[in-house]
């Protein structure tokens, strides 16, 4: 398990960085994601999960932490249901909490880029969560879905 105190100590850590270029891959239609490997002097066992669905548009950028699951992440153009019921909306970010994981949500105030620009997104991410990404994000590719007749 991890404790809230182990948890504020990892989020804080301004040396969290992930090395290379983003390219984000088709994974399920019309899903596009990537993964990439957080590195840091402290070693955290924690990934970063990024998904785009264009379409709806639906974005997440989520830290993992290996055997537990998210402990952190930003979710754009999906709505979200707090344990108590409280509904939030379509932008909300999940926190660590050791009594309900990573359950809790709510709106945060330094996300302001659209769900429609990823890279922008992801620079408004990286400076909240402190972390450095010493490398280029690329843009999501464009495909044409079929229309439908």
């Amino acid at each position: 398990m991890l404790s809230q105190t182990e948890f504020e100590r990892l989020i804080l850590d301004t040396d969290k960085s992930i090395e290379g270029d983003i390219i984000w891959t088709q994974e399920r239609e019309p899903w596009l994601g990537f993964r990439k490997k957080i590195t840091s002097r402290a070693d955290y066992p924690i990934f970063l999960k990024g998904s785009y669905n264009p379409f709806i548009p639906a974005l997440s950028y989520v830290i993992i932490y290996e055997a537990i699951g998210r402990i952190y992440g930003l979710d754009l153009g999906k709505a979200h249901r707090n344990p108590d019921g409280t509904r939030i909306g379509e932008k909300h970010k999940h926190r660590w909490n050791e009594a309900l994981r990573d359950k809790q949500a709510y709106v945060p105030r330094d996300i302001t880029a659209p769900v429609t620009e990823p890279k922008q997104v992801w620079q408004q991410f990286c400076d909240e969560a402190k972390l450095s990404h010493n490398g280029e994000m690329e843009a999501p590719p464009t495909n044409q879905r079929g229309l439908f007749l």
